[in-house]
């Protein structure tokens, strides 16, 4: 009994302070958390027709898969649209065939042509969409200025199109932006285009705002003046090579951008082919947890 009396005096003392400098260590040079990585892409569809203008939605599935990606934003999407689609739903059915989640975005929503069969047919739809093999948890469909395509002497005006999905990234919440900007050689609609989006994306939070990406076709030059004032707030994960037009591309006017929070190991690329008449981009990233 004395034996066991003499060795708790001395040991309970070491033990209390071991634990004291184990804790005092642990809170001077808290673990830090690993970053968590994500493969994203953007790639215009081109309406399911390849460079050669023809429909082939196979060929863009094998496309897609190949680039196994986490998260693909998506342009020129024809949801139940027209004959050059088949009147197929492209969004959903890359989703369901590449085992993806979905959110889409129309540019235009339009009533069903007179003569559709079925009581009640869809509406015929164009715009963009995020794919995602992360959950979902929030879609918006924003506003930014738009020259419209479907109807005589447009004038520019506030249009929906700019994607949200927020996706949840092994917990990590995500702002996931899908766009299309404006084609026609005048920048000036893509300069509002651009501003909106950063309206947009700049919006407070409740809370803390997730690190968000932009994907999209912006239809410009990464020098281009109107693109600017993105690269002040972005990092454009640039591949370093052009991807349009596909089968001999000279120009890249699709891009990934990060904001902070997220960290870029490469870029490139795809070779697809001509499954679309642009090649898509695709990022290797890791987000950290803030």
């Amino acid at each position: 009994m004395r034996i066991h009396l003499a060795l708790r005096r001395h040991v309970v003392p070491l033990l209390l302070a071991v634990g004291l400098v184990l804790t005092a260590s642990a809170t001077a040079h808290p673990a830090t958390p690993r970053p968590v990585p994500l493969r994203v892409a953007t790639y215009n569809i081109h309406a399911g027709a390849g460079e050669d203008e023809v429909f082939d939605l196979d060929r863009q599935v094998r496309a897609l898969r190949s680039l196994d990606a986490d998260v693909i934003g998506l342009q020129e999407v024809d949801v139940h649209w027209g004959e050059r689609s088949q009147w197929r739903d492209l969004a959903r059915e890359l989703a369901h065939r590449l085992g993806m989640h979905v959110a889409f975005a129309p540019i235009y929503s339009l009533a069903p042509e007179p003569a559709a069969a079925g009581p009640t047919p869809p509406r015929r739809e164009f715009g963009v969409a995020v794919l995602s093999r992360h959950p979902v948890l929030r879609v918006r469909n924003h506003e930014i200025t738009r020259l419209s395509t479907q109807g005589e002497n447009p004038l520019p005006e506030p249009g929906p199109g700019f994607l949200q999905a927020t996706v949840a990234v092994r917990g990590i919440p995500l702002d996931v932006y899908a766009t299309h900007l404006d084609y026609r050689p005048d920048p000036a609609v893509r300069a509002a285009q651009v501003a909106d989006m950063l309206r947009v994306m700049d919006r407070p939070c409740p809370f803390r705002c997730p690190a968000h990406l932009l994907l999209g076709d912006f239809n410009a030059r990464p020098d281009a003046p109107e693109l600017t004032p993105l690269w002040a707030t972005l990092r454009d994960a640039d591949p370093g090579a052009p991807t349009f037009p596909a089968s001999a591309p000279d120009r890249r006017i699709d891009y990934v951008a990060t904001s902070a929070g997220i960290g870029l190991r490469r870029a490139w690329t795809a070779p697809t082919g001509i499954a679309s008449d642009h090649l898509p981009v695709v990022a290797d990233l890791h987000l950290t947890r803030r």
